[in-house]
Formats: C-alpha cells, structure tokens, sequence
C-alpha cells in the first residue's frame, strides 16, 4: 500500500539505462565560475529561502518587518504595477508605514508592525465565514495531507460530493455544476453553456453590472473604465437599466423583429459593485416572466450576492425565483481556497454531455477547494449565516439611514439587503475622505468599482454585534470629522 515514502524507479526492460548514463557523462558543460545562469539562480535560491523562513514563521525583528515594508512596496513598483499602491488606502493612509497582509482571525485582522483592524469589507464579499474559519481550515488541512489537486484522470470524490450538495440547496431544478476557481470565470461558462443550448449568441445585461473582467464577462461590464481599453469586446450585447423590466422587454420585442437571437439575459440579484442597488419587489419575479415569454435563458449572478450574503441563501430567494443557470464563487470557498461554480438544469446541462471536454479547466473544483466549499456550506448552515445576515443588516442598514438624517450635506443614499450594504455620498472626494479616514481609525472599507461616491460595507455574516457598533460608532466620528472640516 502506498505510504507515501519514496519509490524507487524499476530499471528500464530495454536496459537502455547504462547507455543514457554514459551519453550523460560525454556531455560538456561550461564551468560553475563561469556561468551567470548559476549566480542568478543562487540569488532566486536566497530570496525563495527568505520568503520561505518568513511563510514558515520565523522571528523578525521590528527593523526586518520594516524593511519588509519597503522590499514589499519595491517589488509591487517593479515587478506588479507601478501604480498599485497610489490609490491604496493601505498605502497612503497607514501613516509612515503601508499595511502588509500579514494575520487575520475571523472579523479582525492586523500588519506585520501589529496594527489591528476590523474588517468591514470581507475580501469584497468573499469572508462571508470570517477570516480563516477554523472548521474550514480544518478541512483543508486533512485534505491536503491526502491530495491537493486532481490527477486529470481519476473520478474525484469531492468534486461529485460538492456538486451534490449544491444541487440540494439552490433553487429550482438546478442540479448539475462545474465547478472553477473565480467569479469570473464561471460567468463565462455561463454564457458559453447559454450559447451552446440555445444555438443563439446574444446577450443583455444590465447598466452598472460587474461581471467580472475576462472578456466574455467583460462584454457584460456596463462600466466604460474597464471596458475601452479592450474594445472591441464580444458582439451582440445589449444593456438596458436594472430595475426596469419593461425596458428589458421592449428590447427583446426589438430583436426578435430584427432577427437578433439572445441567448441569455444577465443579471446581478443586486448590484454590488454598482453600490448595492436593490431592485424593485416585483422586478425579479417580472423578469423571471418575460424571459420564459420570449425564450431566453436567465443567468443569475451569484458571485456576491450567494451564501447567505443578503439575508437568505442565495438572493434571488427573497422573490421566489428560479434562474436556469447560477452562477456563484466568493464566499463559496470560504475565505479559503478559490473556488466558483456555474449550476444549471439536467435539461441545459445535456449540451455538454455530447462531449464532456468541450469546456474544462485543470485547477477548477480541485480537491482542496471543494474541501473548502463544503466546509463552507456546512458553516453556513450550522451557524444560519443567512438569518444573521438578515438581522444584522437590519440593524446595521437602519443605524445607517439614521446616520444619513443627520449627516445629510454628506451623504445621499443608504441601502442593501442584508450585509450587503452601501452609503453613497454627495461626490467621490467625500466617499475617499471617509474610507481613508476609517482606516486610520482601525476599520476598513472601499468604495465600489462602478460607483466611486459608494463605499461598501460588507462584513462576515458571523461578526460579533459588539464589532458592528464599533464600526458604527467609529464611522459617526468620522462624519462628524468631515464635516467639521478636520484634518
């Protein structure tokens, strides 16, 4: 039985082995002192076996973690972007020294010099357990003793177990799922299985939509920033406002006079990155209608919005609808391995049995995220992370609104559903001067990606109440800091 000890490698039955050995041995090399290769390669040996010392545990003292500081900052310069920390807050509002990542535990985390914060952004979504939950890293942690990643060829037990589970609790008749390592991704999975069911090639999304940033997805961006670089990206996409169904449906009168096949519509249950735009009641259940009436697919993007996040499991079931394909990630690998997934009906899925490669992926659903997955969702369950979403977001979205009475000359809007919250402010300048303001105060949160006057607030769905009033109280002090013009 294999113990994992290493094997020794049978001899080869052509008995060519002495032959390679002795064609080995006539090969010149050039000289060791001579080689630049060798001198480079024993520099890259030193800087893995630093990082390695510093990822095992060592100690360091304050003036090493400083300078780890400054090589940090250095190498982002050089070798990642050079503007990557100019709009940073971790940068430029962390005092003399930037934030490192460094060591977080549920809804706090701390820097490499001990500075401590609370986490009210959750990794944009993705810390709906907190940070390194322990029953999550439990798991991963067995797994990895036993298999990381997949063979390519053996049937994976978890990979079939986690879609299992999945296909028990989303809504509907969704029942079979690929799963993959980001949002992003199983949005483009989405489209393509949305295509090849129907044999149509259009699509609409929605004004403000995020769907992530490869260019299928990205076809669905309604942002320009993140979209005239790459043009021109897929055709045939349409965008209409989100929250209006009767745009939505005069434009699919339009392409169906014009001939114009749609295969899909795409939409977010709520904006996030919009700044947690909230629909209309009855918008949901109306699009649910008029896609069944005109015969297209609806994808549900769930990256941000599902496990628990808004207050019920996933978000399109605080309307009582089923989409045809979910898409979901973030959250789904429980702050612990990347992991996403797109889920669909037996009768959608059936396109893909023709030929089970036509779509794959060599690190998606591995063993060691669908460890962390299920862990997940047993979490969610064990400790109702929906229904303390949903009670925590009331109180904290009502605390906001009471804020927004009283600070109205800053802030225009406060809105969500369930720990999935933003307050927009009268202009950008204000949002930044908040954001920035709160991390020097210990809290972090951002402002979102379509709409720079929102900043978001988005803590794990576990975080204790009594951290909740300190970001509240916190928060208040630093409105009252702007708007007495305080440096």
């Amino acid at each position: 039985m294999f113990n994992g000890q290493t094997q020794t490698v049978a001899t080869s039955p052509l008995g060519l082995r002495p032959v390679i050995d002795a064609k080995i041995s006539t090969l010149k090399t050039k000289p060791i002192e001579n080689d630049p290769q060798r001198s480079q390669h024993e520099e890259v040996r030193h800087e893995c076996r630093k990082w390695l010392d510093i990822i095992s545990g060592v100690m360091l003292e304050e003036r090493q973690h400083r300078r780890m500081i400054e090589e940090t900052l250095e190498n982002h310069v050089q070798f990642v972007n050079r503007q990557w920390g100019e709009a940073r807050k971790s940068v430029s509002a962390a005092g003399d020294y930037a934030c490192l990542e460094w060591m977080g535990q549920a809804s706090k985390f701390c820097d490499n010099l001990g500075r401590e914060y609370i986490d009210c952004l959750g990794g944009y979504g993705l810390y709906n357990a907190g940070i390194r939950h322990p029953k999550i890293v439990k798991a991963v942690a067995a797994q990895l003793q036993r298999n990381p990643l997949s063979s390519q060829e053996l049937l994976d037990p978890l990979r079939g177990a986690l879609s299992k589970i999945l296909a028990h609790i989303t809504p509907g008749d969704l029942q079979y799922s690929f799963l993959i390592n980001n949002g992003t991704d199983a949005v483009e999975g989405a489209m393509k299985l949305a295509r090849a069911y129907t044999g149509k090639h259009g699509f609409i999304s929605s004004l403000g939509a995020f769907h992530g940033k490869s260019l299928g997805s990205l076809s669905l961006m309604g942002k320009l920033r993140y979209r005239k670089a790459f043009e021109p990206l897929l055709p045939d996409v349409s965008f209409v406002e989100f929250g209006d169904e009767e745009e939505l449906e005069f434009e699919l009168q339009k392409a169906n006079k014009i001939g114009w096949p749609i295969a899909a519509v795409v939409l977010e249950p709520i904006q996030g990155e919009a700044g947690a735009i909230v629909p209309p009641n009855d918008y949901w259940p109306k699009v649910r209608e008029i896609c069944t009436q005109y015969g297209v697919l609806l994808v549900a993007d769930e990256v941000q919005t599902g496990l628990g996040r808004t207050g019920k499991m996933f978000a399109v079931e605080h309307w009582n609808v089923k989409p045809d394909i979910m898409c979901l990630g973030k959250a789904l690998g429980g702050g612990v391995m990347p992991l996403a997934a797109f889920v669909s009906t037996a009768k959608i899925w059936s396109v893909f049995e023709k030929d089970p490669q036509v779509h794959s992926s060599t690190t998606g659903g591995n063993p060691l995220a669908c460890a962390a997955g299920i862990a997940a969702i047993m979490v969610t369950l064990e400790e109702d992370l929906p229904g303390q979403a949903a009670r925590k977001g009331a109180y904290m979205l009502a605390a906001m609104r009471n804020l927004q009475e009283r600070y109205g000359e800053l802030i225009s809007a406060a809105r969500g559903k369930g720990l999935l919250l933003g307050m927009q402010f009268k202009s950008a300048e204000i949002g930044w001067q908040i954001v920035s303001r709160l991390f020097r105060k210990g809290v972090l949160v951002a402002g979102t990606m379509s709409n720079s006057e929102t900043v978001r607030f988005e803590p794990a769905l576990n975080i204790p109440d009594v951290l909740i009033d300190e970001i509240l109280n916190r928060l208040e002090d630093t409105l009252r800091e702007v708007r007495e013009g305080r440096i």
